[in-house]
């Protein structure tokens, strides 16, 4: 065995890999990645990302959602950081070295764009509302005795879905909205002249306010940079109409909150979904997810991140990164490698 090698020999001579899950949501991946793994491999599965830092050495792959200049100086013979999400906003670009590897994984796009669906709908007919009137013997339907007969409910079909963002949850979203006979348009980074089927156009930022005042559901799949960051802000929030829904599965900060609560609770917005939030737990008890007080408002649906945790992602995820560990045990560069400038 070469001295202070990043890989270790087996008994029979194989190569062997040591890898490391860190975090409270990489350790979800440690059993089913090793179940898929063809090559030998030592893993390690540590809840806490502090607690890694005395085992960094001696590792070849870190499976983590952060990732630091401590956690590089430490882990000298680290090739490979698998970000086992597809967000990069944990992980410092600069702090990676030449021969290091970044690559994240997608796989979410179908569950959270079925999310979306969900929410559409949830938020069309009131289920919120009905569903707490109803557990209150209040009956919103022409069920009533003695009330008058409250309006029929609108269906999607007809109505125009606003994305911002078409990647791979847009793409998703776009393929599964169709059903529904809902009008798409979409924005992304630059215009795409050629559309899948049922998407009337694909835009690029200019056309962001022409998506903003057409769309009856506003779906934000963006990922967050400094040119995203309070892209909706209280202007442009008002260029919506105030019978829309705004969906967010990308990042909170996207949307400006102060400006997002007003609208939702002034009936600038008809309602929203947000599985995304402007603070996250840093430790055990409760968290409100945002400094305004947007849980007292009945025209929202609040979920904790996790329109993507479906038994689908996993799977598609823990094969993608078992695939990444055996590319660096053959020399070659991981999937979804990302840019160290981008």
């Amino acid at each position: 065995m070469v001295k202070n090698s990043p890989l270790s020999a087996t008994k029979k001579g194989a190569i062997q890999m040591k890898v490391a899950f860190a975090g409270p949501i990489a350790v979800r991946f440690a059993e089913p990645v090793k179940a898929q793994l063809a090559v030998p491999c030592e893993v390690i599965a540590e809840d806490d990302e502090a607690r890694i830092m005395p085992r960094l050495a001696d590792l070849d792959v870190l499976v983590s959602m952060g990732f630091t200049k401590e956690m590089a100086e430490a882990g000298r013979h680290l090739r490979l950081i698998q970000v086992p999400g597809a967000g990069l906003d944990r992980i410092d670009r600069s702090a990676l070295r030449p021969g290091m590897h970044l690559a994240n994984v997608y796989g979410h796009e179908g569950g959270i764009a079925e999310y979306v669906i969900g929410a559409m709908i949830a938020l069309t007919r009131s289920f919120g509302r009905i569903d707490a009137k109803l557990r209150r013997g209040e009956w919103e339907s022409g069920w009533a005795v003695g009330t008058p007969v409250p309006p029929l409910w609108p269906e999607l079909a007809g109505k125009t879905l606003g994305i911002l963002g078409f990647g791979h949850i847009g793409e998703a979203l776009a393929h599964r909205a169709r059903v529904f006979r809902v009008k798409i348009c979409a924005i992304r980074r630059q215009a795409q002249s050629e559309v899948p089927d049922g998407v009337s156009f694909i835009g690029g930022p200019d056309r962001l306010d022409d998506v903003l005042r057409q769309s009856d559901y506003l779906v934000i799949t963006l990922s967050l940079s400094p040119e995203t960051r309070n892209l909706l802000d209280a202007q442009r929030l008002q260029m919506m109409k105030p019978t829309a829904y705004l969906i967010n599965v990308a990042r909170a900060e996207i949307v400006e909150e102060t400006a997002l609560y007003r609208a939702l609770a002034s009936g600038g917005l008809a309602g929203a979904a947000l599985d995304v939030w402007y603070r996250y737990p840093t430790m055990p008890g409760a968290t409100p997810p945002a400094t305004q007080p947007f849980h007292e408002l009945g025209n929202l649906i609040m979920t904790p991140h996790v329109s993507g945790a479906t038994e689908g992602t996993l799977a598609a995820r823990a094969r993608l990164i078992a695939d990444n560990i055996e590319r660096i045990t053959r020399g070659e560069p991981p999937l979804n490698a990302i840019d160290q400038l981008a």
